[in-house]
């Protein structure tokens, strides 16, 4: 048994709106335990929609609709679906009377073309829409096969789903078992790097183990299937220590996890403070240390070294090394940290500078290219060079500068202090 989803509506076709419907009913459905392989989008036009319907009814037993339940003319899912089932449409009562009653208190007076919402398959049940004037059904066509339908609007099918969707599934049998699942982050490795490492792990049946890629990091999910969330846990727990294990310390952390927050906590727990000088990131890798709550607790502040006279007055930099090798240098991404450490007084002094593009690199000096400089404690300096590459933007250099700033700085804390 199983569902597919399919979001009705040209804007979606277009990008004029983001599906997030399609998100949250795959969240819901693994928490029912009701697996989905296909999700389709498909514009407001009756015969491509049936053609869906045909393939989704062919394959699975749930098909779940959102979008095309308004009052317009290019709102075609109800009379679609009745359409392809051979069933006529027929005037709910009940609906209608919810409808006009929900204008009146708005004070307006009903449309005419409201009217078409009271039309539903003749033999569905009405699927109620508590804040909305579009109702949903819950039908049965034929035998093994559920149809459920839901408006468009994220915050009407988020109550239409919880309030009814819900208890109607579990009374069939369904949602017996939830599927859960773990996200372990990584970042220092690819993906093909990271899936050679564990190949012995992706073909598991229960948990399954999946990679895969995003904004510089890369995550195993790892998904259970099981009667409840304990019992999902208990699966998963012995699979997540064996990947930690092989992967070291390139595994940062789990789910809501951050490089940030992370961080943070290792500097909170060793009473250790930290403080940044930034050139190509502008400040960001600040501003990802102080969504943080409670990072003043470890992050005193920072220096913004745009300019090279900031880097030599503020920061100590020795403007002979500029002029030798240049403010995207090994040895003044090293200046800066030690500047920056001594500046405010903190156990650790962290350092970026770059070309971030899309202009300013050379030949020598590409764009993407990278220095970090970490000062520690007693005066220990190391430098990392990073080649992010010329093909990533400029917004995506910076992140990727910040984080790699922040995840060199985590490895350094947790080899000094398990030492």
């Amino acid at each position: 048994m199983s569902a597919e989803i399919i979001c009705v509506g040209t804007e979606l076709l277009l990008g004029d709106i983001l599906n997030s419907n399609a998100q949250f009913i795959a969240q819901q459905l693994a928490q029912l335990g009701i697996p989905h392989y296909y999700q389709t989008v498909v514009g407001d036009n009756p015969q491509r929609l049936k053609q869906v319907i045909e393939i989704a009814a062919s394959r699975v037993q749930i098909l779940i609709f959102t979008g095309g339940l308004g009052p317009t003319p290019d709102d075609l899912t109800g009379e679609t679906i009745a359409d392809f089932f051979g069933v006529p449409l027929v005037e709910s009562a009940e609906i209608l009377e919810d409808i006009t009653q929900k204008f009146a208190q708005r004070g307006r007076v009903m449309s005419p073309s409201n009217r078409k919402q009271a039309l539903i398959p003749q033999g569905a049940k009405i699927l109620p829409n508590p804040t909305g004037t579009a109702p949903g059904i819950i039908w049965q066509p034929r035998p093994g096969l559920t149809i459920l339908t839901f408006p468009g609007v994220p915050s009407e099918m988020h109550r239409m789903w919880t309030d009814t969707a819900v208890p109607f599934l579990k009374s069939q049998g369904w949602g017996q078992e939830i599927i859960y699942s773990r996200s372990l982050k990584f970042w220092g490795i690819g993906e093909s790097a990271l899936a050679e490492k564990v190949s012995a792990y992706l073909n598991l049946p229960n948990p399954t183990v999946a990679p895969y890629a995003g904004k510089g990091e890369v995550r195993l999910r790892i998904s259970a299937k099981a009667t409840d969330e304990k019992a999902a846990k208990e699966l998963i727990a012995p699979v997540k220590k064996q990947l930690k294990e092989i992967a070291g310390l390139d595994y940062y952390g789990a789910d809501d996890d951050t490089l940030a927050s992370v961080v943070g906590e290792l500097l909170r727990s060793s009473g250790e403070t930290l403080s940044v000088a930034e050139s190509c990131t502008g400040g960001g890798l600040g501003q990802i240390l102080t969504e943080i709550p409670g990072s003043s607790d470890y992050f005193w502040g920072g220096v913004i070294s745009y300019d090279n006279t900031v880097k030599v007055r503020l920061l100590g930099v020795n403007p002979d090394d500029l002029d030798q090798f240049g403010a995207v240098s090994a040895t003044v991404a090293e200046q800066m940290a030690i500047g920056v450490k001594n500046l405010l007084q903190t156990t650790w002094g962290l350092s970026i500078t770059g070309i971030a593009g899309p202009s300013g690199g050379t030949a020598t000096k590409p764009v993407g290219l990278v220095y970090i400089g970490m000062a520690g404690p007693g005066n220990e300096v190391t430098s990392y060079e990073c080649k992010f590459g010329t093909m990533k933007n400029r917004s995506f250099i910076r992140l990727l500068s910040a984080c790699t700033a922040l995840d060199n700085l985590r490895r350094s804390v947790i080899v000094r202090t398990s030492v």
